[in-house]
């Protein structure tokens, strides 16, 4: 039976109950679970977190040097690419000056040498009027033209052409005068070159005398003529190699 003391005790601790505050009350600990703090001002602090074994960590990497070699990189496949196609159009461009060289069309200077196709032009027209002249009081122009003028087979060539007139020239004093009217230089490839050559000829027969000369001797007999000419350059001097009547 609970004594006078037993009550008192007890008073004092329902008054001592009833005088706390109710929040205080709500919140006393209970079971084994600490409560969080709840003094204003102060959060809880944070429970690390800890990571399962064998799982793998994640690292931040820093992707600036990759995009900086990337950028260091571009110049160098800018300049590879350049490299490459002016290398290829240097062996276009080597390719096709040879092509060049080796066209004769292109090799020929005859339009913009003008001072050599003049020198061939003035040394043709002296050696024609040479070779294609003669008299037969004064042999010897013709003789040294024959001699000095020609090479290679047109030495042949000239002497088959006067073969009937010098058969001849003896019996009927025949004196030819040929005179250049007009040449063009049609090719010129170094020390070679061909002219094409216009020219006038005349013949003369001074046999007989009184009657027995004839009115067509008196006259003459005047041609025109063309053929063309290879000349070849020796020892400064540019000698016919070749007489192209052209089939005639």
């Amino acid at each position: 039976m609970p004594t006078p003391r037993h009550h008192l005790n007890r008073q004092r601790r329902r008054q001592a109950l009833a005088d706390q505050p109710v929040a205080a009350r709500a919140h006393a600990p209970v079971g084994l679970l600490p409560e969080p703090d709840a003094r204003p001002g102060r959060r809880p602090a944070a429970e690390p977190v800890r990571e399962a074994p064998g799982t793998p960590v994640e690292e931040a990497t820093d992707d600036r040097p990759a995009k900086e070699g990337a950028r260091g990189r571009a110049p160098l496949v800018v300049l590879c690419v350049l490299t490459l196609l002016l290398g290829g159009f240097a062996g276009w461009a080597h390719s096709r000056a040879g092509e060049l060289r080796d066209d004769p069309a292109r090799g020929n200077t005859a339009l913009t040498d003008l001072a050599r196709t003049s020198e061939i032009k003035g040394q043709t027209t002296a050696a024609v009027a040479a070779l294609f002249s003669y008299d037969h009081a004064d042999t010897g122009p013709f003789e040294r033209a024959g001699k000095t003028l020609l090479t290679g087979k047109a030495v042949e060539q000239h002497r088959t052409l006067f073969a009937g007139v010098l058969a001849q020239a003896a019996r009927q004093k025949t004196v030819i005068t040929t005179t250049v009217t007009d040449s063009a230089v049609e090719r010129i490839d170094g020390d070679r070159a061909r002219v094409l050559v216009y020219a006038d000829q005349s013949s003369v027969s001074t046999a007989g005398t009184g009657k027995q000369r004839s009115k067509t001797q008196d006259q003459g007999v005047y041609a025109g003529a063309m053929f063309a000419l290879d000349v070849v350059r020796r020892d400064g001097r540019w000698l016919v190699e070749n007489i192209d009547t052209f089939g005639r």
